[in-house]
């Protein structure tokens, strides 16, 4: 059977990647011109490290990344509300906890689809998806079009041609914070523990990734009732003023940003939806369950997709419909509870009520760490075939 994979994003490539070693015949097909590198940085969770492991490149991922120990929570004004011991979630899963650039997993991922020959097409913008006597057709913006058995939307949470087709009427819902987010190369070794910084304050919060001693990755929210990204020129203007007086370490990371290399970003999801699949195309990623940053668990989650849907379709390898609704089965359940956590952590962090923000510090103050590690570690291991390593 001959795929073809819109969106040419963590999802996409590594989508194309699974079901090639499956033996299918893919071709991957991406609107801008060239490797997205939208974001600064993420965290390979084990789950994510899993699949990784699976497509057989965790060893080169490692190479470029970090391996983050624990998660420490701060107010605004730098008192300690907790230590997340990342190591113990490691454990229980059996795989690493790994930061990088997103511009490296991307690379990392782009390098193993091209060792493998697998076509891509860069400036290939599909406006639509329709079901011919021969086969799916899809069209692009530029007037042409190709014919294929399997469409496979890995084409994102805001504009997915392969969600219009199936969920029509669906729209990604705005949630009521913004970010800037950004990269920051200190001068000096700063993450000897290689330990994430979590400020949080009034409608406001401030996270420090690191992915090397002395490299972070970092994002600023804020509550607003706006959805519009700010003009160039206002972008560091108003971050200066939502995070003026926070610890010095925000303080050095913004001293250093530039309107080259800071993005404000409006934070979307979607609603879920329990049909993920018409007529042989199938969504995966954020065109199928978009969750908030939040959440944590967007790579994560789009490398699953990529995993089971190989899975299921050399389960069902003489049908699609088959294949398709048994990995709508087995990860809907998954992503919607994670789509939900992220909107619920959302709506606490960003909270412009300061008696909610501060019950919200004290709770964190009580909370059961070690519990929470175990909680996290059985919510992101559902569902996968795991053994400790």
């Amino acid at each position: 059977m001959n795929v073809a994979i819109i969106g040419g994003g963590v999802a996409g490539l590594a989508t194309a990647i699974s079901l090639d070693q499956l033996g299918m015949s893919v071709a991957l097909y991406e609107r801008r011109s060239s490797v997205r590198h939208l974001g600064a940085g993420v965290i390979c969770w084990p789950n994510a490290s899993f699949v990784l492991e699976q497509l057989g490149m965790l060893e080169e991922l490692r190479s470029v990344a970090g391996r983050v120990s624990a998660m420490r929570r701060r107010s605004k004004d730098g008192q300690e509300l907790g230590l997340l011991n990342i190591a113990r979630i490691d454990e229980a899963i059996g795989y690493p906890s790994l930061s990088v650039l997103r511009s490296n997993l991307m690379q990392t991922l782009l390098r193993r689809v091209t060792s493998r020959e697998i076509p891509v097409q860069y400036g290939a913008h599909a406006v639509s998806i329709e079901r011919g006597p021969s086969g799916l057709k899809v069209r692009f913006a530029d007037g042409t079009a190709i014919t294929c058995e399997i469409v496979v939307g890995a084409d994102g949470r805001m504009e997915s041609i392969a969600r219009q087709f199936v969920a029509p009427g669906t729209r990604p819902v705005f949630q009521g914070f913004t970010n800037w987010i950004g990269i920051h190369r200190f001068e000096r070794p700063r993450f000897h523990q290689m330990e994430i910084l979590d400020y949080w304050g009034v409608g406001a919060r401030f996270g420090i990734v690191p992915v090397s001693e002395n490299t972070a990755y970092w994002a600023g929210g804020v509550a607003s009732t706006t959805c519009h990204s700010e003009c160039d020129g206002q972008r560091l203007d108003q971050l200066r003023n939502v995070f003026d007086g926070w610890p010095s370490a925000i303080s050095e990371v913004i001293a250093n940003a530039s309107e080259s290399n800071v993005r404000h970003l409006p934070l979307y999801d979607h609603d879920s939806v329990s049909t993920w699949h018409r007529d042989n195309v199938i969504m995966i990623g954020d065109a199928a369950h978009a969750a908030l940053p939040t959440s944590g668990q967007g790579v994560a989650q789009a490398l699953e997709d990529a995993w089971w849907l190989a899975r299921e379709f050399a389960a069902a390898p003489c049908s699609p419909e088959t294949a398709m609704a048994a990995f709508t089965r087995r990860r809907l359940e998954k992503t919607t509870r994670i789509m939900q956590a992220g909107r619920q952590l959302a709506k606490t962090l960003f909270s412009s009520d300061p008696d909610i923000c501060e019950r919200r510090d004290r709770q964190a103050e009580q909370t059961d760490y070690a519990n929470m590690a175990s909680g996290m570690a059985a919510a992101w291991s559902a569902g996968l075939p795991l053994e400790s390593n």
